[in-house]
């Protein structure tokens, strides 16, 4: 993680679970490319399909995500927004799964923030 603005998170999510059946070992690539960064309030990004060397994958959507920290109770709320250059480009990304791959991102972090209180 190359985390400034224009720098990059070049990342894999492997299927570990063997219940997964055809998909146990599968490797996915992204790359996260940062745009703004303001410490304590916002983390812009755009999300591509990439392969293992950082390519980013032709036909692919991207996602363009902006995470905003807001104070509320004395805890911090986190606000995540992400669109799509097209209804065709998010329709694509929900055929595969992302809405089921962020909630339960989510709740991994959840669990953490949890875990360190």
């Amino acid at each position: 993680i190359d985390f400034r603005p224009n720098g990059i998170w070049h990342y894999c999510m492997k299927a570990v679970d063997e219940n997964l059946g055809d998909f146990y070992g599968m490797e996915s690539w992204g790359k996260a490319v940062y745009g703004e960064i303001v410490q304590d309030e916002k983390i812009t990004y755009t999300d591509y399909f990439s392969d293992a060397e950082g390519n980013e994958a032709e036909g692919m959507p991207a996602s363009h995500t902006t995470m905003t920290l807001i104070e509320q109770d004395g805890k911090t709320k986190l606000l995540s927004k992400t669109k799509y250059d097209s209804p065709e480009a998010l329709q694509t990304v929900i055929e595969m799964g992302m809405e089921q791959g962020i909630t339960e991102t989510l709740d991994c972090l959840d669990e953490h923030l949890q875990s360190i209180h």
